[in-house]
């Protein structure tokens, strides 16, 4: 079955099974490797990214789900890696061993895209879902305040921010 959907901005076309879980497809079909498989049952969060700018873990989601919609990897959060959330994870030094970090980092960019200045208890509550077996939590709350930081500082209301061009 063809499937359409955009993947990190560019129009896309898979001739897979209509049931393959859609992280294989974004890692064995297109090569985008940033999307971790971790539990395989949708429990941990690693194999998050966003479809249509909601995170959406990806492991048990059929690809025929995604038919024209808009997918967005941990490679397409920012062509340069200077996304406010990426920016912050490496000033605070989040990940220890790292594997689960991709997952996070598209969870906590979804969470300041709704919510550009969480509290500590819509920190706790949106990212509740990923685990973290080095448990950085601490870390990574700290990054999430500092990314929306970094994000109020480095937009100004003339400045067209999150408008295509």
């Amino acid at each position: 079955m063809q499937v359409n959907f955009s993947v990190n901005g560019k129009a896309t076309t898979v001739d897979v099974s209509p049931d393959m879980p859609l992280l294989w497809v974004l890692r064995d079909e297109l090569g985008l490797k940033g999307t971790k498989f971790g539990c395989g049952a949708g429990l941990c969060g690693a194999c998050t990214v966003h479809i249509d700018g909601k995170p959406q873990r990806t492991c048990r989601l059929a690809v025929s789900k995604v038919d024209g919609a808009s997918v967005t990897t941990i490679e397409g959060l920012s062509p340069d890696g200077l996304h406010p959330v990426q920016v912050a994870w490496q000033e605070i030094d989040v990940p220890q061993c790292g594997y689960c970090q991709a997952g996070q980092i598209m969870a906590a960019s979804a969470l300041l895209a709704n919510n550009p200045k969480p509290s500590d208890d819509d920190i706790d509550s949106a990212m509740n879902q990923n685990l973290c077996r080095c448990a950085t939590y601490t870390r990574i709350r700290k990054a999430i305040h500092r990314s929306a930081e970094i994000a109020a500082t480095s937009q100004t209301p003339s400045s067209g921010a999150g408008q295509a061009g």
